[in-house]
């Protein structure tokens, strides 16, 4: 296992955390990031490439449970962003001051976390009273895949000029 790099530090440049076992944009987190001049922290459990640049951290945690939303939760802080498909985790680091967005360009925040926690926990109920699988989420598509990249460009580019 590769040792973490020391936790971000305070500055003008922003940090970027990307939930990253099973994120689907991680090509436009780099692209957009690297407009803005954004430190990246790619979490995972598992290891995988990624681009060759010192803004680009890659970050490989246990496999323990939770162990990269622990790392991602423990380094949040205002001036961050964290992307994440983790209802739970997104909630840790708005309480700590980050913002949140979901791969599908979603921005999650104070007022509609709760509400998506508690939307969470229906379906959890609904999926374990059924005989069968269920559905499961919609398939990613190339509006999700805009969407995303309009949000992380507008979050980052208000972070650039504060």
């Amino acid at each position: 296992m590769e040792s973490a790099p020391p936790p971000p530090t305070p500055s003008s440049v922003p940090v970027v955390f990307v939930d990253a076992d099973a994120c689907p944009v991680k090509e436009e987190i780099y692209r957009v990031a690297g407009r803005y001049g954004a430190q990246v922290f790619v979490v995972s459990n598992a290891p995988f490439r990624v681009p060759d640049r010192p803004s680009i951290k890659r970050v490989l945690v246990g496999d323990a449970f939770d162990a990269a939303d622990d790392w991602i939760a423990e380094r949040a802080a205002p001036g961050s962003v964290l992307i994440t498909g983790d209802i739970l985790l997104a909630d840790r680091c708005l309480k700590a001051g980050a913002q949140v967005v979901a791969h599908n360009g979603r921005p999650f925040d104070l007022a509609s976390i709760g509400s998506a926690i508690a939307t969470r926990a229906i379906m959890a109920d609904l999926r374990a009273g059924m005989d069968g699988p269920g559905g499961g989420p919609a398939p990613f598509s190339a509006a999700d895949r805009s969407r995303f990249l309009q949000s992380l460009d507008r979050i980052l580019g208000a972070l650039a000029r504060k």
